[in-house]
């Protein structure tokens, strides 16, 4: 474990975990709150916030101050169109290079729209973007993403902000098999065991943000994440003992004294 660092296209961080800026109470509560987590990746809905406004106690102030890496997301976006333009608007500003492309089909369920999302794929990445795309967790999406030439793919594990954790594992599974991109399981946890099971399964990082806003204590779920996500992926690096159907003595049954 001398080099255990998250690796995505051009970019490698020691944090697996990745945290968004909604929902919080306030701008200083955000600030706190990702200090708390550990996380250097920090993403920003482009369509809930100015852009433009870099004033103290400001949202963007506090993403662009250079101690983090910003992930812009296309949040809001349903269409391939939508996401492009606004993604492209991003760049103008400079603050999108690494990008996490989010095109919703259905308002309800927040759903990615599989269509779309392989269509805007195929258009920013032609453009030189790092593109992180939120999908379904549907191992032919997954492949077809990465053939594109996404950095990597990000799987949901249940419904945005439903904190129902992973509805799916085997899929992951599957997912963790085929790629040759980082996984990361993005939307739908919960609580810090959900962090924990993602990254034991193998997945490369976790990204979330509704568990850690929404707790009751939210830097304390903050530094509870950031204690998951390590002893996850040290108990995936571990190997863990195989699952036996019977009981099996830890202490040897030679030399008993009788």
């Amino acid at each position: 474990m001398t080099d255990d660092m998250l690796r995505i296209g051009k970019h490698a961080f020691n944090s697996r975990l990745f945290v968004g800026t909604g929902k919080y109470s306030s701008v200083e509560q955000t600030r706190l709150a990702i200090e708390a987590s550990g996380a250097e990746v920090v993403t920003v809905a482009l369509r809930r916030v100015d852009l433009k406004d870099r004033g103290t106690g400001s949202m963007m102030e506090l993403v662009t101050s250079g101690k983090f890496t910003v992930l812009p997301n296309t949040a809001g976006c349903f269409t391939a169109d939508d996401a492009v333009r606004t993604l492209r608007l991003a760049r103008e500003l400079g603050i999108a290079e690494l990008v996490k492309l989010e095109v919703i089909g259905d308002p309800k369920t927040l759903y990615p729209d599989n269509e779309q999302t392989l269509e805007a794929a195929k258009i920013l990445v032609k453009e030189g973007f790092t593109v992180l795309p939120y999908c379904m967790d549907d191992p032919i999406v997954c492949l077809k993403l990465e053939e594109i030439g996404c950095a990597a793919v990000m799987p949901l594990a249940a419904p945005i902000g439903s904190g129902l954790g992973i509805r799916n594992p085997y899929n992951l599974q599957i997912i963790l098999e085929q790629a040759k991109v980082p996984v990361i399981v993005d939307a739908g946890v919960g609580t810090a065991s959900d962090a924990a099971i993602a990254l034991e399964l193998g997945c490369d990082g976790v990204l979330l943000n509704t568990a850690i806003a929404l707790a009751k204590q939210p830097l304390l779920m903050a530094a509870a994440m950031k204690e998951a996500v390590s002893a996850g992926r040290k108990a995936f690096l571990s190997g863990r003992m195989p699952r036996k159907l019977y009981a099996s003595a830890s202490s040897p049954v030679s030399g008993l004294i009788e």
